[in-house]
């Protein structure tokens, strides 16, 4: 019979933890990133005087 390697089964489990943990930070940093980028976007769409700009 074969003994089970629990220290390797412990380590699998912690890097799959690690691994999604790493992916929603990513995911949260590109969603902080977008927003940044729409509100740069609004602003570029008034005049400097704070009024909207006619488009023709």
């Amino acid at each position: 019979m074969v003994k089970r390697n629990y220290s390797f089964e412990k380590r699998q489990k912690e890097l799959a933890k690690k691994k999604k943990k790493e992916e929603k930070l990513q995911r949260k940093q590109e969603r902080k990133d977008g927003d940044v980028l729409e509100s740069d976007e609004e602003t570029t769409d008034t005049q400097t005087d704070g009024l909207p700009r006619e488009e023709s």
